[in-house]
């Protein structure tokens, strides 16, 4: 079976930049091949502020919208976050949409694409990884990095050289990470209904 990859698109800022980063990474992902890939944008998902007032480690959700996400969340086999950097950390709609569910992200693979200033975006990834391992979402190594004032200077995203190598370099991992997980929740999926 097709291993499936989610693009997350992590902004719901009016006027973001992450729409045309995600386009042209939505884009290559699909040159690359590999896996089938779908962009999850944010600002699709009327999620609101957390709302749900159980543990999410239960899945006892009360609403529809949780119930929602949670199935497409489940429904993917590794991730790529698309991030840009909010006061040295990332969005706080992104860390609301994490927060939302738990057992859906467990056993799963991501990678980072970071955007932003002068650091490319590099702070928001490393809060970010904090988050995915306790999420049980193991990180790949491969960390593409876009500086936002290069990539914009004519007003559209212009990948700058190298992107598309580094970005490359990281599906490469996440697939890989993605698929020997995919086993792992096969094996305890098995043996909880053995038990």
């Amino acid at each position: 079976m097709t291993l499936r990859i989610a693009l997350i698109l992590g902004s719901t800022r009016p006027g973001r930049r992450g729409e045309q980063i995600a386009a042209w990474a939505l884009e290559a992902a699909r040159a690359h091949g590999g896996a089938d890939y779908e962009l999850i944008d944010l600002a699709d998902h009327d999620l609101g502020n957390l709302d749900e007032p159980g543990n999410p480690n239960l899945q006892r959700y009360q609403h529809d919208h949780t119930r929602a996400w949670g199935e497409l969340i489940d429904g993917f086999d590794g991730y790529v976050f698309l991030v840009p950097e909010y006061n040295h950390s990332y969005p706080g709609a992104l860390k609301n949409a994490l927060d939302y569910v738990y057992r859906e992200w467990n056993d799963k693979a991501a990678g980072i694409i970071s955007y932003g200033g002068w650091v490319a975006g590099a702070r928001a990834a490393e809060a970010l990884r904090l988050v995915l391992a306790e999420l049980q979402v193991a990180t790949v190594r491969a960390q593409p990095t876009i500086a936002t004032h290069p990539s914009f200077h004519t007003g559209a995203f212009v990948p700058q050289e190298g992107l598309d190598t580094a970005v490359s370099g990281m599906l490469d991992q996440v697939i890989a990470w993605s698929g020997a997980l995919r086993a792992v929740r096969q094996a305890k999926k098995q043996t909880s209904t053995a038990a």
